[in-house]
């Protein structure tokens, strides 16, 4: 749901990245937190401490929301369980598995490992708020901020252990029914609908809140609501997609011998022989090798006043081919759609063993192949 985020830093090998949302997220709670919430708990305080305390209190809920993710990632390690890295966003964090868990053992000591380090630090920080009780008078009460924290990292482990897939309780739930049933699909599935059932049932919440007039606790309950039904609906069809394609590779999904352009062609040549004749919105662009060297969109064309399209090459407002822009056509299906998930790209380039463009991959056209094999073969997402 969220894109692949900033990279900060490293830490035990794994990559920490942050969403610009969470950004977003920070500033409001520490705005809250500065202007409401420590004013009511320890009045007297300079504005400049309150704020400095939001401040700290942010940077701590970036920690707890790592080590939260670490506590999975670890786990999922000892277990052969790949991670490409975590990702906080304006909903908390994300470790994210190269590989489903292969055991219902694997799948709730993963699951298990975050909630429970967060109730470890909360505890931990509680007994570093009772030390330091005895400095509650002083200008900066830490006694107060590591309360704070406390309670927070409390609330996210008891938030997570709610039974909706794919938060950690629901993953929790589905290793219970892999478990009894034996059928890792069929629990995942379960899982998914007890997930978007409950995510519907805090939006309904959300709803009863704005009715009692609190509006923004409704707001807030009702978004997590949503973004929990859709996070679990994603999850289902992930499954499905994973299911339906199989080992089935990105040469069979692929359109072969897409429309291109090649490097020099003017802007001008380019709408009267390419655009207007194939109406794609997005072309490659080619060098004399057939190697591509980058993706010309139609909007670009708004950036270039018209009377400078004869003179200026579609090269010179192509976007150039990044690192994972590109795959060769026998790369698996699924780990084409992992790459585009991963990278927010809907199309990658396929180029042979030589680099030359043999076939273009598309998120839509992926997906419509899959509806439509869905709906032929009677699968149920």
């Amino acid at each position: 749901m969220f894109g692949s985020g900033v990279t900060l830093f490293r830490i035990f090998g794994f990559e920490i990245r942050l969403d610009l949302s969470f950004l977003l997220i920070a500033v409001l709670v520490g705005a809250s937190l500065a202007s409401g919430y420590f004013p009511s708990v320890h009045e007297g305080l300079p504005a400049s401490t309150y704020w400095i305390l939001g401040f700290f209190a942010v940077v701590g809920i970036f920690a707890s929301i790592v080590l939260h993710e670490l506590g999975h990632s670890l786990v999922a390690r000892r277990f052969g369980i790949e991670m490409r890295g975590i990702t906080l966003h304006m909903f908390g964090g994300a470790a994210e598995l190269e590989d489903e868990p292969t055991s219902p053992t694997a799948e709730l000591l993963v699951a298990a490992a975050g909630p429970a380090t967060s109730f470890a630090l909360a505890g931990l920080l509680e007994l570093g708020a009772l030390a330091t009780a005895g400095l509650s008078s002083s200008e900066l009460p830490i006694e107060m901020l590591l309360r704070y924290l406390a309670s927070l990292n409390l609330v996210l482990g008891i938030f997570n252990l709610l039974p909706a897939f794919p938060l950690d309780g629901g993953r929790i739930l589905r290793a219970g029914l892999w478990l009894k049933n034996g059928d890792h699909d069929r629990a995942t599935r379960l899982a998914a609908r007890i997930g978007a059932g409950l995510g519907m049932g805090l939006a309904a919440l959300g709803v009863l809140q704005i009715l009692a007039g609190r509006l923004g606790d409704g707001l807030w309950t009702i978004l997590i609501g949503f973004f929990i039904r859709s996070a679990a609906i994603a999850s289902g069809l992930d499954l499905a997609a994973r299911r339906m394609l199989g080992d089935a590779t990105v040469a069979r999904f692929m359109t072969p011998d897409p429309v291109t352009v090649p490097v020099g062609m003017s802007l001008a040549d380019f709408v009267e022989e390419v655009v207007y004749r194939t109406r794609h919105d997005t072309y490659p662009v080619i060098d004399g090798a057939g190697r591509p060297r980058g993706l010309v969109a139609v909007g670009a064309l708004s950036e270039v006043p018209r009377e400078a399209w004869p003179s200026t090459s579609v090269m010179e407002v192509a976007e150039p081919i990044s690192s994972g822009g590109t795959v060769a056509p026998e790369l698996s299906a699924r780990a084409a759609l992992d790459t585009m998930r991963r990278s927010g790209r809907s199309r990658l380039l396929v180029v042979d063993v030589d680099g030359r463009l043999v076939g273009l991959l598309t998120l839509k056209d992926l997906l419509e192949t899959l509806t439509l094999k869905m709906r032929i073969e009677g699968e149920e997402v």
